[in-house]
């Protein structure tokens, strides 16, 4: 397996993806799959940022799955809080894509300058929460009843693990 850095080439693949997430899961609250123009704009908008968009790709280049990371909140004073986001073909599950892709995205949003990253589990999706715990996230709340998708209310778990100095000392640069 290779993790990459995603092109906007590879929207009609993480569209595809994402849209069986949408269609079948509850870790996306979305109730209608995006079109590949607009995965390739929110692709645009991460990576304009300078924010980590990774792709795994299995041996042969096909994409297992993807994962980016996005700053938590808009408002500035968030500007060291990340939130990741991992989705998987759904034929490639356990195949390992999900760990090697958060072990990436935790080192590219260190690299990136985040200090916390927070994981929003919708659906309270028992292998995200493992995959999120076993690379050291600790729970960090839990929002009841949050979602109603396929026809039952959805909890939304929240974990958090710190990143480089964690908030043990000031970022290099202040958020103006």
């Amino acid at each position: 397996m290779i993790i990459r850095q995603a092109r906007l080439s590879d929207a009609p693949d993480i569209a595809a993806i994402y849209a069986h997430h949408v269609l079948h899961g509850t870790a996306t609250y979305e109730l209608d799959p995006p079109e590949t123009a607009e995965m390739a704009q929110r692709m645009e908008k991460v990576l304009a940022a300078g924010w980590p968009w990774l792709v795994a790709c299995d041996p042969a280049g096909g994409i297992m799955g993807y994962g980016y990371v996005a700053q938590f909140r808009d408002r500035a004073a968030y500007r060291f809080a990340g939130e990741d986001s991992i989705y998987i073909r759904d034929d490639c599950r356990g195949q390992g894509a999900g760990k090697a892709l958060l072990q990436a995205l935790l080192q590219a949003a260190e690299a990136a300058g985040f200090r916390q990253m927070y994981a929003v589990i919708g659906g309270a999706e028992p292998a995200s929460i493992a995959l999120h715990a076993a690379l050291g996230f600790e729970p960090a709340g839990i929002l009841r009843g949050s979602g109603r998708k396929h026809g039952r209310w959805l909890d939304t778990v929240f974990m958090q693990i710190a990143l480089g100095g964690g908030t043990a000392a000031p970022p290099d640069k202040e958020p103006q």
